[in-house]
């Protein structure tokens, strides 16, 4: 039993990377297929399939990485809020990640979405991790 399934989810793709995976397979939860699909759309990750086998259901993520120097696209996955101690941003407090370079996950009241997309519709959250 996991405690914290994001970090979870967070240290399985850091492990294939530093593995050099082409593919990571992870416990599906709703939670976690929306911070695939943000990775996906900021292109940190080349391709992902939710996959409904077993009950709880997987996802599987094609971790994308620089063809010549073969260095992963995510550089830094880091854990922000914990189960121990949650971490929420208002707009006017919102986290810059590397400064601007990098993203932030927030799950809001609109759904999980990034730093940059939160604060276009004037709304904070729960700041579950930085991406870059």
């Amino acid at each position: 039993m996991n405690t914290d399934p994001i970090a979870d989810y967070l240290t399985r793709v850091r492990n294939a990377i530093k593995a050099n995976h082409r593919i990571v397979e992870i416990p599906a939860s709703n939670l976690k297929k929306e911070i695939t699909k943000v990775l996906f759309d900021k292109g940190y990750i080349a391709n992902y399939k939710f996959e409904d086998t077993t009950a709880q259901g997987t996802i599987k993520i094609a971790l994308k990485y620089n063809a010549i120097t073969k260095i992963s696209a995510i550089r830094t996955l880091t854990r922000i809020s914990k189960p121990g101690l949650r971490q929420y941003a208002g707009v006017e407090n919102m986290p810059r990640v590397l400064n601007g370079l990098g993203i932030a996950i927030l799950s809001t009241s609109k759904g999980v979405m990034t730093d940059k997309e939160a604060a276009k519709l004037n709304i904070g959250g729960e700041v579950l991790c930085h991406v870059y």
